[in-house]
């Protein structure tokens, strides 16, 4: 027997692209409820220690997402829990933005509330009711036993279009030539290191790191970022497919989080693969702090204090939608009459094989659109995409993917639902102009 709730519009997944669509729906007075599979919200932010968002700006330093991404933003460093925007000091984007994942955690849960959205945890989605090309429900596995929650408008923020997927609406995965995807990558924090000492030896070895950030300039920023040691990493030989070291500064000031494992080959959306994924990533984990804490400077007493709950993954199922954003729409910074939200984040592809990224930065402006279309997949008529499973093709989805642009995604997403809803209408008839409107008046940047 299932117990039942109802709703106008549901959201599954409680990542950023979910609380963010949830708050934008239930501020427009549509009564919303949120799933979430984990016990608290945040997605990869919270779950796998992505850190930090990358990017809210263009590399000229002019900010392209607002709205409530800019809110939580400026809730965190209310809260002490983020020092804002901050310059890049690898030079790979123009900002980061450091946060600490706890309060993100308390902050989301504070702006759901006071947008009246009911949120729910600790619920596995697993089934989708669909009748005449359209959801009925979903079906929960939760502690308390199955739950089902029927709504007119539906949004897909699982990261992986699990809803889709269940729903019958055409996915598409990984590169067009193989099907493979980016790597998943196991994160970890690590204390005791001293960035100064990092800090000197870049300055003194420049040609040993990704140089885009003068080193007369580094010298009078905060460390947040840092790419390279080529040398240690080769000499080291280790087995990782990859090139470089990579960790980022923070929360605390003796604190990194290093993005250097890289699973490759197998798929996140299988419960065995994903299986095999988080063994060889934690078995990583601790090659990667021994390699460190005996070869790199500042390291020296550094030690291992949390790693992620799950693995990180990049890439998996993305829906198949009425437009599919390119690499050339993203390069070429191409501006779309129906756009929904804007990225400035370059093309960054983890290589599905190999040992490097492929990188290429925007033209034009140094940002490019992303237009509704993209969260309207085919065959469901009233189910949106919002975060990594929007509609692009393998090389845009690089991009897209980013955390900021998840949250623009799903700010969009969260809107035009509560719309559909309270016209009852589908999303994809809903006006454009109408939807694009009601986001600036929301803070969302879009011209």
């Amino acid at each position: 027997m299932h117990k039942r709730l109802d709703a106008d519009v549901v959201v599954a997944g409680g990542g950023p692209a979910g609380i963010n669509a949830a708050v934008a729906a239930g501020r427009l007075g549509a009564w919303t409820v949120l799933v979430e599979r984990y016990g608290f919200l945040g997605g990869m932010s919270t779950i796998a220690l992505v850190y930090p968002w990358m990017t809210f700006h263009t590399m000229d330093g002019r900010q392209v997402i607002g709205g409530i991404a800019q809110e939580i933003v400026d809730r965190l460093r209310t809260a002490g829990a983020s020092p804002g925007h901050l310059r890049d000091t690898c030079g790979f984007v123009r900002t980061v933005t450091p946060y600490h994942p706890e309060m993100y955690k308390l902050v989301a849960l504070d702006m759901l509330k006071e947008a009246g959205v009911k949120v729910i945890v600790h619920s596995f989605l697993h089934e989708a009711v669909v009748g005449d090309g359209r959801i009925r429900a979903v079906r929960l596995a939760t502690k308390s036993g199955p739950l089902e929650i029927r709504g007119h408008t539906f949004v897909d923020a699982t990261g992986d279009a699990d809803l889709a997927y269940f729903a019958g609406a055409p996915v598409l995965q990984g590169r067009t030539s193989d099907g493979k995807t980016q790597p998943m990558t196991m994160k970890f924090r690590m204390k005791g290191v001293d960035l100064e000492a990092v800090k000197r030896y870049m300055i003194e070895h420049p040609d040993e790191f990704y140089p885009k950030t003068p080193v007369d300039e580094l010298a009078d920023l905060p460390l947040t970022a840092v790419q390279g040691f080529y040398r240690h990493w080769k000499e080291a030989n280790l087995p990782i497919n990859r090139d470089q070291v990579l960790f980022f500064a923070g929360p605390d000031p003796d604190e990194v989080v290093v993005n250097m494992v890289r699973v490759q080959g197998l798929d996140g959306t299988d419960a065995e693969q994903l299986t095999e994924a988080e063994e060889q990533g934690r078995r990583q984990v601790w090659m990667i702090a021994e390699f460190m804490k005996k070869n790199l400077p500042g390291f020296g007493r550094a030690s291992v204090t949390q790693v992620g709950m799950q693995i990180g993954v990049r890439e998996t199922r993305r829906i198949d939608g009425q437009y599919a954003l390119t690499m050339e729409d993203v390069l070429q910074g191409r501006r779309f009459d129906d756009a929904i939200a804007r990225s400035g984040y370059p093309i960054d592809i983890h290589d599905p094989a190999g040992k490097n990224v492929t990188a290429a930065w925007i033209a034009g402006d140094g940002a490019y659109d992303i237009p509704y279309r993209c969260l309207l997949p085919k065959k469901i008529g009233n189910l949106l995409a919002a975060g990594r499973c929007i509609s692009t093709t393998h090389e845009a989805h690089a991009t897209t993917r980013l955390t900021p642009s998840a949250m623009a995604t799903g700010q969009a997403a969260g809107t035009a639902a509560a719309l559909a809803a309270a016209e009852d209408r589908s999303p994809c008839a809903i006006d454009a102009i109408r939807l694009r409107e009601t986001l600036k008046r929301h803070g969302a940047i879009l011209d």
